[in-house]
């Protein structure tokens, strides 16, 4: 019996010494503006550790290494750790892979940990990192100016960074933007970040206005606007004082967010829609004036339909006019003069058509009319243009059958050839010519075709070579094409704000031409699913969302000519790609 005990409790002993590497983590599901601590654990003293790459996130402390032995009733326990924190990099489910480590000529690895990241939280805590939670003197606010509004009904987003008078701000970086999928949306440009005081929450704050944005909804129903996060540097107190008598501060970052924002959107009401209705809204006033009633023949009329207001005049069609027949009609030119201010867009769109009658008479251009949804009122109007009196002349007449216009010569008067006209040009010829033959310019003829004939060789080799290489053809040909919608961006690339302004719009063009698609259209998650569509890479998609996203924080960023350069570059590269492939 004693035997059989000793044999147990050996294997006991054996169990009690077995290695044990294990990987812990402070919580398995975190904001994106959140840190994760990851400690590696040990009850050995193991050698050449090998960490994981941790993909999905970024190191921003570790590794650090503790030791930790006891002695308690006789017996030492043992245990070393490395320690890391992290910040995700991204929402969804990430993993944190195994680490390794060597002991007694062995190989250990930890199991991997699945950790799933959401959405930024509005005021994160982890009682495992001090420095987020530092003293609640910090707080990012979006206030909103409607949270149930119609579709395209403009509304406010104004990011604003409350902080006491306790603390000071050192700096900060952006984390995670604010994504508006399902909105038009225009950034406000904001020159200077002013401190100014204010009360929230009952006390008095400093704060300043990071970012102001006007949204337009483009459909009913709950949206949602993913928060802006930012890392913040600030300088805390002590409570202590240094020699001088004068405060001692330390250093710290504090994550915050302004949290995730539901909009409810109401559908515009269907009670009253006019059939021609095509998504105005706002206060507007609308008109069609042509340049002129009389023409001559061979005169040219320009018929310009304007609307004035307030309103979401980017997100909307004008009217086409209906012309007779005998008026040839052109397609028009389309002009914006629009303003964003905070209140929403304001300003002027026109159509101008060019018109050039074919024949004499008057015409009529039956009036036009034009559909909005009032915000004032909430109900729908609509504005009529007058009838448009065209009178023509002179010039042919129209009727059923239209004679064939015989062509009178310069020489007829009347139908018959009386006179012919005085000819005003000599043709004399030198009585006394040099021989042709054996001259000057009878050998330059003679030898002209063997000097050519080296230079024509090489010229149908050169063609030959170029006509071949058509991916080379079709990598010129489409850079040409990105070159033509990037012209303005080009004039404007000594100059940041306009520059990164006429990319994007550069951007956003050569998709409307493409996929046949209007502004209300263009948000992120629409473009990518129509150029997935349409069999693009997921690469290319990638990197055209991701200049266009790159244009709106250029513009407040301090980027050099070598950046503006390079991006204009690669927005060529991006445009010629996506010609190719769509």
């Amino acid at each position: 019996m004693k035997r059989y005990l000793i044999i147990f409790l050996l294997c006991f002993q054996g169990l009690l010494a077995q290695v044990q590497f294990e990987a812990r983590v402070s919580k398995t599901t975190l904001g994106l503006n959140e840190r994760l601590r990851v400690d590696f654990v040990m009850n050995i003293d193991g050698d050449n550790f090998v960490q994981p790459s941790f993909d999905g996130f970024r190191i921003i402390a570790g590794p650090s290494q503790q030791v930790s032995q006891s002695w308690i009733n006789g017996r030492t326990s043992f245990e070393k750790s490395y320690s890391y924190f992290l910040l995700p990099n991204q929402k969804g489910n990430l993993v944190i892979k195994q680490a390794m480590i060597e002991y007694d000529g062995k190989i250990y690895k930890t199991q991997p940990i699945r950790i799933n990241v959401t959405a930024a939280t509005e005021q994160p805590k982890d009682p495992n990192d001090t420095q987020i939670s530092a003293d609640d003197n910090l707080y990012l606010v979006a206030d909103i100016s409607n949270t149930n509004p119609y579709i395209n009904q403009p509304i406010t987003v104004v990011y604003k960074l409350y902080f006491s008078n306790y603390i000071g701000i050192t700096g900060f970086k952006e984390l995670a933007k604010p994504k508006y999928n399902d909105f038009w949306n225009q950034n406000i440009d904001i020159k200077e970040l002013v401190p100014e005081v204010g009360m929230f929450k009952g006390e008095q704050y400093r704060y300043v206005v990071l970012r102001k944005t006007v949204l337009y909804p483009q459909k009913s129903g709950k949206l949602m606007i993913e928060p802006l996060s930012l890392d913040i540097g600030v300088r805390i107190p002590t409570g202590r004082r240094d020699y001088f008598g004068r405060v001692e501060t330390v250093d710290d970052n504090k994550k915050v967010s302004a949290g995730s924002k539901m909009i409810n959107v109401k559908p515009l009401p269907e009670t009253g829609k006019p059939v021609d209705f095509t998504g105005a809204v706002g206060k507007f006033d609308f008109s069609a004036v042509p340049s002129k009633t009389t023409l001559k023949n061979g005169e040219s009329l320009d018929l310009v339909l304007s609307v004035v207001g307030t309103g979401n005049l980017k997100l909307f069609t004008l009217p086409k006019p209906e012309v007779p027949n005998a008026l040839e009609m052109y397609d028009p030119v389309h002009d914006e003069k629009v303003n964003t201010p905070l209140s929403g867009m304001t300003g002027k769109i026109s159509d101008s058509y060019t018109i050039i009658p074919q024949y004499k008479g008057d015409y009529v251009i039956k009036p036009m009319h034009f559909s909005y949804f009032d915000l004032g009122t909430g109900s729908y109007r609509t504005i009529s243009s007058k009838e448009i009196k065209i009178s023509v002349l002179d010039g042919p007449a129209q009727t059923a059958n239209t004679p064939a216009v015989a062509s009178t010569g310069k020489n007829r008067i009347g139908g018959i050839e009386q006179f012919h006209f005085i000819d005003l040009q000599t043709d004399l010829a030198a009585r006394n010519k040099p021989p042709f033959f054996g001259s000057n310019k009878f050998y330059g003829l003679l030898f002209l075709p063997f000097l050519l004939l080296p230079i024509i060789v090489l010229f149908k080799k050169k063609k030959e070579a170029i006509d071949s290489d058509v991916f080379g053809n079709r990598i010129k040909m489409n850079n040409r094409l990105a070159k033509k919608y990037l012209s303005e961006a080009k004039k404007q690339i000594n100059n940041k704000e306009p520059f990164y302004v006429a990319l994007e719009k550069a951007m956003h063009n050569f998709l409307k031409a493409k996929l046949h698609i209007e502004t209300s259209e263009m948000s992120k998650d629409n473009i990518r699913e129509l150029l997935l569509s349409r069999k693009v890479s997921p690469e290319s998609v990638d990197h055209f969302i991701a200049l266009t996203e790159n244009c709106e924080i250029a513009r407040y960023a301090p980027f050099s000519s070598a950046t503006i350069q390079h991006d204009f570059d690669k927005a060529v590269s991006i445009i010629s790609e996506l010609e190719k492939q769509i």
